[in-house]
């Protein structure tokens, strides 16, 4: 009854101290440096600082445990001093050895248990030397029991708790091998074995139950890792529209850095810095050439390099607080455009997560830049092939123009130096297209002028064109030729048709910041079946003019927005409109680059 009682109390203070140790471990749990621990990514340093921390854990949980005196009493407080001889020390020192060759294998679990052999040995008692013997051999064999179940990341709990039972039994098997046929330690065991080993089974079990957390955690943030790395790579996409290629560093240092819990971000291209936030800045600064074999070997091989250590960095200042990073290049054209830089302060800081994130980021941004360079090769081909062909000057209207004229000079000479003269300006208009993106509204009305008198004398019995427009139009740019392809397009088909009293009327007008343009005709109008998608698509096989209304649309839309696109309607009573809307300002930014 005295034994069942002693079992009871013993049972209930070692699972009281159970709870005070697992508080700790699941603190423990939190830190990067478990959480590297975990993926077994440690190098030998580091192997030594973590089998110091659990044989400090294991030396904590001895003095959280309870002595049984010589004379059967149960001493509660803390083991600080060595005890006398006759008592022995129940300890869950077990736990940690075991924790620890589970996740790091037999090297760390038997420096572990060595550590807190030292500190059986010191603290004496009888059992001192079993305590000191079971220990480091528990650490071993739960490190080769870890091997063993290498294809699990880690140890389900129902298996930790059959593991955490035989180091208790082992410890007591030592008890009574050392101390042969005494009545006093076969007592001990009946008393201290079935406590002991639930406390150490279910600790085990608890503790591994934990690392099931840890990990799915883990994982959670993996999953957030992938998602912040699109958000941050959509993020970019207006830095990387940048021309300057240290507008677009200093842009991306700026978004990764306030985005990631970085010590530090530092964006590069071959040779040097261009942007640097966070820690260091004092010293890495804008032109610093690039020294690290890693970020060369980044550079070299195209792919995410980590540097683990101030040696790998080779950063030339001593107090540097950055001793580790993760180098990712950005690739455009199948070259190393920039580097980005994800800098720690430690190398155990560098979490699977964070190497997840780096790999996953470098290519969205790559994509990212190789479909906006894509992007400005398609447009400025398109470009060029549209001012091309709108500076192509339609040779029948060229030589029946110069007809024109050669028959004037005979009847009037003064009209015919006129003509003369706006063809020259049509001309000398049209061969200034392939060089600019934007002209001024004043020329290009002067474009359509020197365009309308030609053709109003041509078809002078049967055509009659007006152009309204606002006294001052300084400022305001459009794309060249846009105005005069819609005014033919009326000419050559809206009124084919129509013998006299044709009309084209051109109209511009200032409208709530901006500026409103419309050719209209009295023509036949377009035909309905292409109505829904003329300036939308070239009408190669139609004779409507779909191709140059086409081109004069997609210029529009390409340099002004989708705000400029063209709208195009027939009228009830016959002819039809083309009309469209301009900025009546551009930014200066933009002029530079359409320029």
């Amino acid at each position: 009854m005295k034994n069942l009682m002693g079992i009871e109390n013993l049972t209930i203070t070692l699972f009281e101290r159970l709870g005070l140790i697992l508080i700790i471990a699941f603190v423990t749990t939190r830190t990067r440096a478990f959480k590297a621990l975990l993926y077994r990514k440690y190098n030998l340093p580091m192997s030594f600082v973590h089998a110091c921390v659990f044989g400090l854990f294991g030396i904590a949980s001895t003095v959280m445990g309870i002595v049984i005196q010589a004379d059967g009493e149960i001493r509660h407080g803390l083991i600080l001093l060595p005890v006398g001889e006759g008592d022995i020390i129940v300890s869950l020192s077990l736990v940690a050895i075991v924790i620890v060759g589970l996740l790091g294998g037999p090297a760390l679990g038997l420096g572990a248990g060595l550590i807190t052999c030292v500190h059986f040995l010191f603290l004496g008692g009888i059992g001192a030397l079993a305590n000191a013997i079971v220990n480091p051999i528990t650490g071993f064999l739960a490190g080769l029991t870890a091997r063993f179940f290498s294809n699990e990341r880690v140890i389900s709990p129902l298996k930790a708790l059959f593991i955490g039972v035989f180091p208790p039994v082992l410890y007591m098997q030592f008890l009574l091998i050392f101390y042969p046929g005494r009545s006093d330690i076969i007592e001990a065991v009946n008393i201290i074995g079935i406590p002991l080993v639930l406390s150490n089974s279910m600790a085990v079990a608890i503790f591994t139950a934990m690392i099931g957390i840890v990990l799915r955690e883990q994982e959670n943030e993996a999953a957030l890792a992938s998602k912040q790395a699109l958000t941050i790579a959509k993020e970019a996409l207006p830095f990387l529209k940048n021309d300057s290629p240290l507008e677009v560093a200093e842009g991306l240092a700026d978004l990764l850095y306030s985005r990631l819990r970085l010590a530090a971000v530092s964006v590069t291209n071959q040779k040097g810095v261009l942007a640097h936030k966070g820690m260091g800045d004092d010293h890495h600064r804008f032109g610093d050439k690039i020294g690290s074999p890693a970020a060369l070997r980044s550079i070299m091989q195209k792919k995410v390099e980590i540097a683990r250590g101030k040696s790998d960095l080779q950063c030339f200042n001593k107090n540097c607080p950055l001793e580790a990073a993760i180098y990712i290049p950005i690739i455009e054209d199948n070259e190393v455009a920039f580097l980005i830089t994800f800098y720690f302060r430690k190398p155990e800081h560098i979490s699977p997560v964070d190497v997840m994130m780096a790999q996953g980021l470098g290519p969205l941004i790559s994509d990212q830049l190789n479909r906006l360079a894509a992007e400005k090769m398609k447009a400025h081909i398109r470009d060029t092939e549209l001012r091309n062909l709108q500076a192509q000057i339609n040779p029948h209207f060229l030589f029946n123009t110069l007809q024109l004229i050669a028959g004037l000079f005979r009847e009037d000479p003064a009209k015919a130096r006129q003509l003369t003269l706006q063809l020259a300006n049509y001309m000398r208009f049209n061969l200034r297209l392939v060089s600019k993106s934007l002209v001024e509204l004043e020329k290009e009305c002067e474009h359509v002028e020197a365009y309308t008198a030609i053709i109003q004398e041509r078809f002078k019995e049967r055509l009659e064109i007006s152009l309204v427009r606002p006294d001052d139009l300084t400022n305001i740019y459009i794309p060249p030729s846009t105005i005069q392809p819609l005014v033919e397009n009326s000419v050559q088909h809206g009124l084919k048709n129509i013998t006299g009293h044709a009309k084209i009327e051109i109209l511009v007008e200032k409208k709530n910041g901006r500026v409103e343009i419309s050719v209209r005709d009295n023509g036949c109008g377009f035909p309905a079946e292409i109505l829904p998608i003329v300036g939308n698509q070239p009408l190669r096989h139609q004779q409507n003019g779909g191709t140059g209304i086409y081109n004069v649309n997609q210029r529009l839309v390409q340099l002004l927005g989708e705000s400029s696109r063209l709208r195009i309607r027939n009228f009830s009573d016959g002819g039809s409109e083309v009309k469209f809307s301009i900025p009546d300002s551009i930014p200066e930014k933009k002029m530079r680059v359409m320029a």
